[in-house]
């Protein structure tokens, strides 16, 4: 094992025949049994388009066993025609498999007892009970024409030798592979590489790793170096507990550090994008690989360095996984990057007025609030002494979302015209934003990058702030704004943001909606 640990950041080998690695994405079905986490069929068509785009090459669609809507969903899954082995997930016993072959799967995982612990006290049988009655459902299985894992759950706190027993009843019965499971993240990479290096002498082992103790991709790497050439796990570690290993990491840890490639890794940021939107589980800003600063500097040594050269502060680039470097103002910013987001928005400015500028946006940042580009852009405004002229302006907002469908009304200054709108949405920020879209016509053509409620004050006079990110082309602004009412905090956010947008110096000038 010394190959996986050992050497430098350059890329090493796993181990000598280590060129074909494959993932498995089980979000659709250990991903769901989070908490709190219920996928529509259309969320996991979304979702299932969107690791096929990726190239992963296995996608576990869900448990047929579950019900009649969740075979509907994992039908909706196999008709998509993806490039993707589709399978499904089942328990020990035929009838989950006829249920499977009822949804037109390529494949089943089907998971038997693995620990004495599981086989005496969950199930209430013998392990050679557990192993004549694999053998039995690989066979039915492979008969009936399906790819068939076999996972002995709770392997990592199994005998080994029943462990190699099980997989060779298995490998001999047909079965395509065997899984080495980590079911409750208990072990360490020793261990994993101990009972997969001993599965692998049967037949192609796969490797199913939790994160409980934080060594999720460690113990996927271990299971690699010891032979295991399928890897399961879910997009952003979604799962029971901390969560299964996640597999962008896994992606990116073996293209980066082991010259390994598995997937498309272009597609990793909008993936774990479109689960995280679907599953309404945002992702920790200190997330590797698609969370918010993974690849955003404020610190001001690092943001100088990282302007000199792309690399000083970053193991790689971040459009490797679909992202944009960006540089955030707040207490650490210096003046190579308090400079580099002011050019960025086309303001120049004097070595005296960025002195200025430097100072007046730490003292933002030492009261804890996040400078954005518009606070930015009006401390420039104001050093240089210029006035800004707004082409568009919210002069008023009404909404109203009781009993029926939500609607809004707005009314806007845009250049030297007054015009009102209304729409309606799913709730009252939705119907509002609509109004605002119908009022500016074309010039509403932005893209909505991101929408928190960044803080809320406590008693009955609460202020809620909303923050957005939105851009136009290849120009992107921040605004924040602070309300009492969300509704009113979003809108006025927007509108300055797409203010700031259609402002924008050499942005061309775009035509407004007649009345």
């Amino acid at each position: 094992m010394t190959d996986l640990f050992g050497g430098s950041p350059e890329t090493n080998p796993l181990y000598d025949d280590a060129t074909d690695v494959q993932l498995l994405d089980t979000t659709l079905r250990d991903g769901e049994q989070a908490p709190g986490i219920s996928l529509t069929p259309e969320e996991k068509a979304d979702i299932a388009q969107a690791l096929d785009r990726a190239e992963i090459d296995v996608i576990e669609a869900g448990s047929a066993c579950t019900g009649e809507g969740e075979r509907q969903t994992i039908r909706r899954v196999t008709d998509l025609g993806l490039d993707a082995t589709i399978t499904s997930f089942a328990r020990g016993v035929k009838n989950d498999i006829d249920l499977a072959l009822d949804c037109d799967v390529d494949g089943v995982t089907i998971v038997v007892p693995g620990s004495d612990r599981h086989i005496e006290t969950k199930v209430n049988t013998t392990r050679e009970e557990v192993v004549a009655d694999t053998q039995e459902l690989v066979e039915y299985a492979r008969d009936h024409g399906l790819w068939v894992e076999v996972i002995g759950e709770d392997g990592s706190r199994a005998d080994l030798e029943f462990l190699e027993q099980l997989a060779e009843a298995a490998i001999d019965a047909g079965a395509t592979r065997i899984c080495y499971a980590d079911t409750v993240g208990h072990a360490g990479p020793e261990r994993a590489y101990e009972v997969v290096s001993a599965l692998s002498e049967y037949g192609p082992v796969s490797t199913h790793t939790h994160d409980d103790l934080g060594l999720g991709v460690t113990n996927a790497l271990a299971s690699i170096a010891a032979g295991a050439d399928l890897v399961h796990g879910t997009i952003n570690g979604l799962g029971e507990r901390a969560g299964n290993v996640a597999l962008e990491e896994v992606a990116i840890a073996l293209d980066h550090s082991y010259g390994l490639e598995t997937v498309d890794t272009t597609q990793l940021y909008e993936l774990g994008q479109t689960v995280a939107r679907s599953t309404g589980v945002q992702l920790p800003p200190n997330k590797a690989v698609t969370g918010e600063n993974a690849f955003t500097h404020e610190s001001g040594i690092h943001t100088d360095g990282t302007l000199k050269d792309d690399q000083m502060y970053e193991p790689y680039p971040p459009e490797k996984v679909g992202r944009e470097r960006r540089i955030v103002l707040g207490k650490h910013t210096g003046r190579a990057g308090a400079r580099a987001a002011l050019e960025e928005h086309g303001v120049d400015v004097s070595d005296e007025e960025l002195t200025t500028v430097v100072e007046r946006v730490k003292e933002i940042g030492d009261r804890g609030k996040r400078v954005t580009d518009a606070d930015l852009l009006a401390i420039a405004e104001e050093v240089k002494g210029t006035d800004r002229e707004r082409r568009v302006e919210l002069l008023n907002l009404t909404a109203a979302s009781g009993g029926g469908i939500p609607t809004a009304s707005v009314r806007l200054r845009v250049d030297d015209d007054e015009r009102t709108a209304s729409g309606t949405g799913s709730g009252p920020v939705d119907a509002a934003v609509s109004a605002v879209r119908e009022a500016l016509g074309e010039a509403a053509n932005v893209t909505l990058e991101s929408y928190e409620v960044d803080a809320i004050t406590g008693g009955t006079d609460a202020v809620v702030t909303v923050e957005v990110e939105m851009s136009r082309g290849d120009t992107s602004v921040t605004v924040a704004t602070s309300d009492t009412d969300i509704t009113t905090a979003s809108v006025k956010a927007m509108v300055d943001a797409i203010d700031r947008l259609l402002s924008a110096p050499g942005e061309e000038p775009v035509p407004l909606a007649d009345d």
